[in-house]
């Protein structure tokens, strides 16, 4: 007889990150029967707060539309989340929960343009998103993350794209539609994601440091007031479209395309090497 494949609800997926992006692959791997675990640093820096689940760090639960992740304190914790349909998240920013999870799949979705510790070695399958890995050396598949003709491209050889440093456009604005902090300090919120502002008008403050909009147009991410902001940290983004044509609290058409790319390499790679 040959080899007992295992079935997909029984299969474990860890997932570095839990920003925007990251939260359109695990909602797409959720989707597919897939059981989900998201590794974060302690204080994420997500600035789209509101559709990205690493939220869940400073308010211990955190939904975007149906999934729901769930703070716990260790990895024995996991399989009630996953019988309550909930996604654990583990406060693991150097993945060593790794040899308890035991997962089949590993996806690196922390989009830090650099390989901050993902190895092959760490799952049968490892998949990154965006540059600063290269395939089939340091994992099995990356993904490219910059928009245009090759967004969600799976590289079997190769890496994606390089980091341009140049945001991507929105409402016929780019770079200027970015906020890094001026200066070292603690947020203080004046405004929330999903307010209209103005040019000029007090976002927020980094100390005593006021950080004024660059643009007329909606607050779409704002980095937690809970972490500490350093010096040219991108901070806050405003979408100079009309606010009746932005969406701050559902998942970005690039996330559900790059879900959709992480979820082919799974099953591509699962079908190969015969594990479900």
């Amino acid at each position: 007889m040959g080899k007992v494949k295992q079935p997909i609800s029984d299969t474990i997926i860890a997932v570095r990150g839990g920003g925007d992006l990251a939260t359109g692959v695990i909602q797409k791997l959720v989707h597919a029967g897939f059981k989900v675990v998201i590794l974060e640093t302690a204080k994420p820096l997500a600035i789209r707060r509101t559709v990205a689940l690493c939220t869940a760090v400073f308010q211990k639960t955190q939904q975007v539309e149906d999934i729901k992740a769930i703070l716990a304190s260790s990895a024995s914790e996991c399989s009630e989340c996953w019988r309550n349909n909930q996604v654990p998240l583990l406060i693991d920013a150097k993945a060593s929960s790794l040899r308890e999870l035991k997962p089949i799949v590993l996806v690196d979705a922390i989009l830090a343009k650099r390989n901050i510790g993902t190895k092959k070695e760490m799952a049968p399958i490892t998949i990154a998103l965006g540059p600063g890995f290269s395939a089939p050396d340091d994992v099995n598949v990356v993904i490219e993350t910059m928009r245009g003709h090759h967004l969600g491209r799976l590289y079997f050889e190769g890496s994606a794209l390089p980091n341009t440093g140049i945001p991507g456009e929105i409402g016929g604005k780019s770079s200027e539609r970015v906020i890094h902090s001026p200066t070292t300090g603690k947020v203080r919120h004046v405004k929330k994601i999903g307010d209209a502002v103005y040019k000029g008008e007090t976002l927020f403050y980094v100390g005593q440091t006021a950080v004024r909009s660059p643009l007329e147009g909606v607050l779409r991410g704002l980095l937690s007031d809970k972490v500490d902001c350093q010096k040219g940290l991108k901070c806050a983004d405003v979408d100079p479209r009309p606010k009746e044509q932005v969406d701050c609290f559902t998942i970005s058409d690039k996330a559900r395309a790059l879900g959709g790319s992480v979820l082919e390499a799974v099953l591509w790679l699962g079908r190969e090497k015969n594990l479900f």
